[in-house]
């Protein structure tokens, strides 16, 4: 099923820029504003590029999620697939499974690729903490893979996921600080944003980013979100 689903995916150009292309390309986009490139006073030191390569990580998690897989998933069982696959050996659980496995391997090479493009091209270091980063990122995904089975199982066609994935992209994006980094947002609307999953998940990798372990409490909130999306999508999910 996996194999099936691999050569399926590869077939996709449109996902597989979005996923693994468009979040390195974004950060070589604003690495070449020259004022990016500059030390702030105003963000300890660091440049506004540094603070764009965890953005970039969480974009990937972010087109994966959201917009990637409720599609697949939706347009399986809009044609009947879900269904048919019911009859044979192949359980759909076992597809609902290959995606959510495809789509993770797929986030982990876009952070790679994001990770080396900032460290070689434009000398961003490398996360400080690497242990507490890579949890921070795999609660994370676990978190936005999540809210798209979620998507997935609240939307009856293939039209409804769209809107709905549309309709959630812009805000996450916003809270995973695309259009302004969650760090240098003021601070009331920084405290309110840190309360979704990509607003903690930008805290905790930034406290990675920087050698300090995530505080507990934007790792227990991303984990938390994780679990309640994931409560809520086998509920709400239906083969048919």
């Amino acid at each position: 099923m996996l194999k099936s689903e691999f050569r399926l995916f590869g077939r996709e150009p449109g996902a597989i820029f979005w996923i693994l292309v468009f979040p390195t390309a974004l950060i070589t986009i604003l690495g070449l504003i020259p004022a990016f490139r500059e030390v702030g006073e105003d963000l300890d030191g660091r440049r506004v590029i540094d603070l764009y390569v965890p953005v970039a990580v969480l974009l990937s998690m972010i087109v994966a999620g959201i917009q990637s897989m409720p599609a697949v998933l939706v347009g399986y069982r809009e044609r009947g697939i879900l269904r048919r696959l019911s009859a044979t050996p192949a359980r759909p659980q076992s597809l609902l499974t290959a995606q959510l496995v495809l789509h993770g391997a797929a986030i982990a090479l876009s952070v790679l690729l994001a990770l080396t493009v900032g460290r070689v091209v434009f000398d961003v270091a490398l996360p400080g903490q690497l242990a507490g980063y890579v949890l921070a990122v795999v609660l994370t995904a676990g978190a936005a893979l999540a809210l798209g089975a979620t998507i997935a199982a609240v939307s009856r066609t293939s039209k409804i996921a769209q809107t709905v994935g549309t309709i959630v992209f812009f805000p996450a994006m916003f809270t995973a600080g695309v259009w302004l980094p969650v760090q240098t947002m003021p601070d009331t609307l920084r405290e309110i944003v840190q309360l979704t999953p990509f607003g903690a998940a930008s805290q905790a990798l930034d406290q990675a980013a920087t050698g300090s372990w995530p505080g507990w409490a934007p790792l227990g909130l991303t984990a938390l979100w994780a679990l309640v999306l994931t409560a809520v999508a086998v509920r709400r999910f239906r083969w048919e």
